[in-house]
């Protein structure tokens, strides 16, 4: 498989190849997004209805999920395929007492427990577990919710330095602005858009309105077991936190946290809000990239949406222009910056230590 030097003074760049490798794509796709936590924005964007359906990565896992509000007042997370014969459940968001399928008629109990189904008096050994819907681990920090397919204890391993670092943000007063929330597909890997992500060496280059917020030269980069965080302090004028002093950061002017999360979640804090990125691979070609804006009450005068799209659209001419070079027969790799592209390198890592374990 491939492999990337640990030290990065040393180190080269992930082989080209990996971008068109179908093995490797096969291989992320099956354990790394398979087993992993991913965000579900659905269930805040719709507020009156008890059975909220989704489809988790579409165009990749398709699996699809509902969110259902029990009698108990607990939201759970179940799959929203029918135990007889795979027909999808719940279409759309609704108010309803039970789960209902529209082929058969199978009844379920809104914690996925069966209720009911016609016509089955006479099959023996029924129900079976497997007759039940299954449910699905779910873990919430504030109002963001969080769902895994295959049940691990990784979550604190995934977002426990995040919760630890932003102990005092207020993640449960957010609120899920669909108008300022977009949707773009990208011409690339997803991957060479999660590295452009990971680094701010490109800021001064791509990014001047961002630039003129942020002080570069004091720009760092944390990296953590599977996550990393580039702290983006503020340049003098610009908005920045009022932090308590029991923060880690407490005396510094921070304009935004800039926090990812193996493989493909940006969570970007503001002192209006979070930005939300979700990178959802479609082909080695493609990517879907979902951008969530959630707002602060009374805190908007520091957001400028404007500058949220620009930024956000001249990472997408950037990262098409890669996609096309690296496609060139003279382009076999490069080498990391020592003091800007810790974080690609961390990434790197990550991805070649995941192609070797799940390749055995």
């Amino acid at each position: 498989m491939y492999q990337v030097n640990p030290d990065i003074k040393k180190s080269e760049t992930l082989d080209k190849r990996f971008y068109q490798d179908h093995k490797a794509w096969d291989l992320l796709k099956s354990y790394t997004f398979s087993q992993g936590w991913h965000l579900s924005v659905e269930k805040n964007s719709n507020t009156d209805a008890n059975l909220i359906p989704f489809v988790l990565l579409s165009d990749f896992l398709d699996e699809p999920l509902l969110w259902a509000l029990s009698h108990q007042n607990q939201w759970k997370c179940l799959s929203n395929v029918c135990t007889h014969r795979g027909n999808i459940l719940v279409d759309q968001p609704k108010k309803s007492r039970l789960i209902q399928c529209g082929y058969h008629g199978r009844c379920f109990h809104l914690d996925g427990q069966l209720k009911s189904m016609p016509e089955f008096e006479a099959v023996e050994d029924f129900p079976r577990i497997e007759d039940h819907l299954h449910s699905f681990d779910y873990e919430k920090i504030g109002n963001f919710h969080f769902v895994q397919l295959i049940k691990d204890d990784s979550f604190f391993t995934l977002f426990g330095d995040f919760i630890k670092r932003m102990f005092w943000f207020p993640f449960d007063l957010l609120v899920l602005d669909l108008k300022q929330s977009v949707t773009y597909e990208v011409n690339a890997h997803w991957a060479l858009y999660v590295e452009n992500y990971l680094e701010g060496f490109h800021v001064p280059f791509v990014h001047p309105g961002l630039g003129e917020k942020l002080d570069y030269a004091n720009y760092e980069t944390e990296l953590f077991s599977l996550s990393n965080l580039q702290l983006g302090v503020a340049e003098t004028d610009s908005p920045c936190f009022d932090l308590p002093q029991d923060s880690t950061d407490y005396g510094k002017s921070i304009y935004a946290y800039y926090w990812w999360f193996y493989p493909n979640l940006m969570i970007n804090i503001y002192t209006w809000g979070v930005s939300i990125n979700i990178v959802e691979p479609i082909d080695s070609n493609k990517t879907r990239v979902k951008f969530y804006t959630y707002l602060l009450p009374q805190a908007h005068q520091d957001y400028d949406p404007n500058l949220i799209r620009q930024t956000e659209m001249e990472d997408e001419k950037i990262v098409q222009s890669v996609s096309k070079g690296i496609k060139s027969k003279f382009y076999p790799n490069g080498r990391y910056s020592v003091s800007r592209e810790k974080g690609i390198h961390h990434f790197h890592m990550l991805l070649c230590n995941d192609l070797q374990k799940y390749s055995q």
